[in-house]
C-alpha cells in the first residue's frame, strides 16, 4: 500500500509573491528525503480553480507518496521539513490543510509503483 500526503496552503494576504516562490522551491526540495517514496512530491500553485472561490483561498498545494504510516511520520519529523515550513511557511500562514490517505494495493500500479 502508499500513503498519499496531500496539504493545501493558504498565505496571508499581505504575503508578496517573492516569498511564495521561494516557499514553493524549498518545498520541492523535500522531494530527496528517503522517506518519499520513489522521490515522488510535487508541489504547484497558484491555483488556477475557476472558478476561483472553489479553491476556499488556498492558494498552493503539495502532493507527496510514502511507503506506509512509518515513512510520513518520519517526513514529518524530518529537520529539513521542520527547517522548511518554519522558515518559508508557518511565518506567512493563515491556513492549511493537511490530508493522508492509504491507497488500496490495487491502485497502486495507477500511480505508477
Amino acid at each position: 500500500m502508499v500513503l498519499v500526503h496531500i496539504v493545501l496552503f493558504k498565505f496571508r494576504a499581505d504575503v508578496g509573491n517573492a516569498v511564495k516562490q521561494e516557499f514553493l522551491s524549498q518545498i520541492k526540495t523535500l522531494k530527496s528525503l528517503s522517506c518519499v517514496k520513489s522521490q515522488r512530491l510535487v508541489a504547484g500553485g497558484p491555483s488556477i480553480t475557476t472558478p476561483i472561490e472553489r479553491s476556499k483561498g488556498f492558494q498552493y498545494a503539495l502532493v507527496s507518496y510514502h511507503e506506509d504510516r512509518k515513512a510520513l511520520a518520519e517526513y514529518q519529523a524530518s529537520s529539513e521539513h521542520e527547517r522548511v515550513t518554519s522558515t518559508y511557511f508557518i511565518p506567512y500562514k493563515e491556513d492549511l490543510v493537511r490530508f493522508d490517505f492509504e491507497t488500496d494495493q490495487a491502485d497502486e500500479t495507477l500511480l505508477g509503483f
